[in-house]
């Protein structure tokens, strides 16, 4: 079982006190791209969708943001299996 799939088994048990870095291993993992232009966000996109969502960069991140990048996962299909 690969890290990122460790960490997104993870992120759903507990939304809490997440940093961008772990969100930026799990988009890695499935195929979500990161743009970071050096503001206060990050955007997480997935080209083929069209979906993206902003993620402001500072720790912790809050549980809601959290919660919306996992509900872009499961749009997207992505699992807790997947290796």
């Amino acid at each position: 079982m690969s890290q990122a799939v460790k960490l997104l088994q993870k992120m759903r048990r507990n939304p809490r006190d997440w940093r961008i870095e772990e969100f930026e291993t799990i988009a890695d993992r499935f195929g979500i791209r990161v743009r970071k232009t050096g503001g206060s966000h990050a955007v997480f996109f997935h080209e083929a969708s069209g979906r993206s969502l902003s993620v402001p960069a500072r720790k912790p991140i809050k549980p809601i943001y959290v919660q919306a990048f996992l509900a872009m996962l499961d749009e997207l299909g992505a699992n807790d299996e997947q290796a």
